[in-house]
This record gives structure tokens, sequence and C-alpha cells, in this order.
């Protein structure tokens, strides 16, 4: 009963959340709300026992949408959505390509001829989806991933050589930011 009621919960705000990132008028709300059906979709996956695929959605949207929200401050001209905006271009015809395309898929998955299940289910789904979909390269793929995380989290530590602390002292109360370059928020 408990996991019926988090699948259909976990569903619904998956599907609401995914419907107003084309509602909101802020490209930052449309991030966060697309965030929200992503970590949706990620736990609907851990509870249906892909506990590493669900894992890695989490963890992959996450990162990539704060990515998305710094690159959205820095370069847009209205992150925050102060002014109305429209997330949609050719509404009509998006629209009917959609609805085209959902019905053409709930069709397929209707009329497809389904076979019947062979053999029994896998104790662990998750090392079965993983042989099958890199095969004896699992090792190799596990330690490529973490090899890239780390080069990530250096790069970062290598790019900011300065921190808050070095801004504006290590009580963070000096009158002045103490900047490179005069100008900007500091000043």
């Amino acid at each position: 009963m408990l996991d019926d009621t988090v699948f259909w919960v976990l569903s619904a705000l998956a599907v609401g959340s995914g419907i107003m990132v084309f509602r909101f008028d802020s490209m930052a709300r449309a991030t966060y709300a697309l965030l929200l059906s992503l970590l949706c979709v990620g736990g609907l996956l851990i509870l249906l026992g892909l506990d590493y695929l669900g894992v890695v959605i989490v963890l992959m949207m996450t990162i990539e949408m704060a990515i998305m929200g710094v690159f959205m401050v820095m370069y847009m001209m209205n992150p925050a959505g102060l002014v109305p905006m429209s997330m949609l271009h050719n509404k009509k015809g998006a629209a009917a390509l959609c609805t085209g395309v959902f019905l053409l898929m709930a069709l397929g998955i209707v009329l497809a001829p389904w076979p019947p299940r062979a053999g029994t289910a896998e104790e662990d789904p998750t090392r079965a989806l993983g042989e099958s979909l890199m095969g004896p390269q699992m090792l190799t793929m596990m330690t490529l991933g973490f090899a890239l995380f780390s080069t990530i989290v250096a790069t970062v530590l290598l790019a900011t050589h300065r921190g808050r602390y070095d801004r504006l002292g290590d009580d963070l109360r000096a009158r002045r930011a103490d900047d490179p370059v005069p100008g900007g928020v500091g000043r």
C-alpha cells in the first residue's frame, strides 16, 4: 500500500511539474520545475528496484540544473522572470505534433505483440542491467565515472582561487570587498 501511494504521488508530481515547466514565465522557475520532475522520475526508478539508474538520474539532473541555473544568471537578460515571457513557440503546431506522437506511441504500446516472459527475473536487476549495457567493461566505466567526477571537483577548486573569506575578510565584515577588479556588487 505504501509503495503504491509513493508511486502515484511521485508520478503525479513528475507530470505536474513537467507541465509547469511550460507554464512558468521565469527560466529559473522552469529549471526548478524540471529538476523536480526529473527527481521524481529518479525516485520512481528507485522505487521500481533500479537503484543505480535512479541515483544516477538524481545526481546527474541535480548537477545539470545547478550548472544551468548558474549560466542563466550569468548570460540571460531575464533569468528571474521579472518581465513575462513565453516558453513556447508555435503553440498550436507543437500541441498537434505532441498529441500525434503521444497517440502513436500509445497505439504502439497497445497493439505491439509483446513476447511472453522467458525465464525468471534476475535477483539483482541493477547488476543485470549494468552487465547487459556495459558487458565486461562495468569496472572500467565505474572507474571512469569516479575519475570524471574527481576531475570536475578539482577543476572547480583550482578555478576559484579566492573564496568569500578572501573578499570580505575572515569575519565577513569588511566595509569594502577586496576585489582585484573594481566595480560589480562589492563596489
